[in-house]
């Protein structure tokens, strides 16, 4: 078992990197756990425009690997390692454990930037045109396809939004639905339908994805659910809009959740209902889901904790005395004053 330190980080990211540099340059010296997968969703695309400091764009890896080093340089310790079980602690000042194989991890604070995934169709040739065509977020990469024809599959609000704003810069959108009727709102169907260059697509499903000479996307294979029609479509872009998977199933039953599985915050912070606790990224967000938004939500976690850690006594040991970096210095005896 480890000592106890002031604050742990469970995941990466823009939330998980910037938390870090955050907690690092307060001399908190926070534990990252950052997983296999470090960096996030960036670690997916290609260029990114829409990160300020950047006016020539930055490939989103290296965006990840210079947030990484920047926590580093300021004294994060990174575990590249996936965290399998976390124990949260249900009083102030209590002390949280997370796991990565056999071995504890101990913390007063924790923060938690696990973030969502992106659902996918599963069909052939989407993970291999990822990035070269097939997009999971057109508010990212829709000036990538100026002029190009395109789809959007999904029939939410998301997916309207979505084709709205790709329809600014794409010559041709398609919505592709498997139904025939939108899950989306009356006003959101109403926008997209009111665009000379969406075309609403129903009954279908994307049955593949196929790569043209350049080894980009060149065509969508659709079928019709109701009589099998096949229908092929030439395009330069997919973007599919079907919804997120938020990576909270660590926490499930003791961090409160809302219906969709994200980590529900007290009001604009980013604490939990459990104390010591905080959530930031797309973890919590439903709407954004922009790295600059996420990157801001980790610095207010780290913040979050900072306060916390400065206000609230550590709960001393069984044997009577308190654990932690910032024990001497915090610890207040039973029925003292702080």
């Amino acid at each position: 078992m480890s000592d106890v330190h002031s604050t742990i980080i469970v995941g990466s990211g823009p939330a998980g990197y910037t938390a870090a540099l955050y907690t690092a340059r307060a001399n908190l010296k926070p534990l990252v756990i950052e997983g296999f997968a470090w960096g996030g969703l960036l670690q997916q695309t290609t260029d990114v425009e829409n990160y300020p400091g950047f006016p020539e764009g930055i490939m989103g890896p290296e965006l990840m690997v210079k947030m990484r080093e920047q926590a580093q340089r300021f004294g994060a310790t990174l575990v590249t390692d996936q965290a399998e079980r976390i124990e949260l602690a249900s009083e102030p000042g209590g002390v949280h454990s997370v796991w990565v194989g056999d071995t504890e991890h101990r913390a007063r604070t924790v923060i938690l930037a696990m973030g969502a995934e992106h659902k996918k169709l599963g069909v052939p040739g989407e993970e291999e045109l990822s990035g070269r065509g097939v997009s999971y977020c057109a508010t990212c990469d829709a000036a990538f396809f100026k002029g190009a024809r395109t789809i959007i599959v999904g029939g939410g609000d998301s997916a309207m939004e979505e084709a709205v704003f790709l329809s600014k810069f794409a010559s041709k959108v398609a919505i592709v639905h498997r139904r025939s009727e939108f899950r989306a709102s009356k006003i959101m169907l109403e926008r997209a339908r009111a665009q000379e260059n969406i075309e609403l697509l129903t009954p279908y499903t994307v049955e593949r994805f196929d790569a043209g000479e350049s080894g980009a996307l060149s065509v969508a294979k659709l079928v019709n659910t109701q009589t099998g029609e096949k229908l092929q479509v030439e395009i330069a872009g997919a973007f599919i809009a079907i919804g997120h998977e938020p990576q909270s199933a660590l926490v499930a039953g003791q961090a409160e959740l809302d219906e969709d599985g994200y980590v529900r915050v007290d009001g604009r912070s980013t604490r939990t209902n459990r104390p010591g606790v905080f959530a930031a990224g797309d973890l919590v967000d439903h709407t954004y889901r922009q790295a600059i938004t996420a990157a801001g939500s980790g610095c207010q976690a780290a913040l979050d904790a900072e306060w916390y850690l400065r206000d609230t006594p550590e709960v001393p040991t069984p044997e009577g005395m308190p654990v932690g970096d910032l024990a001497e210095s915090q610890w207040v005896p039973s029925g003292g004053a702080a």
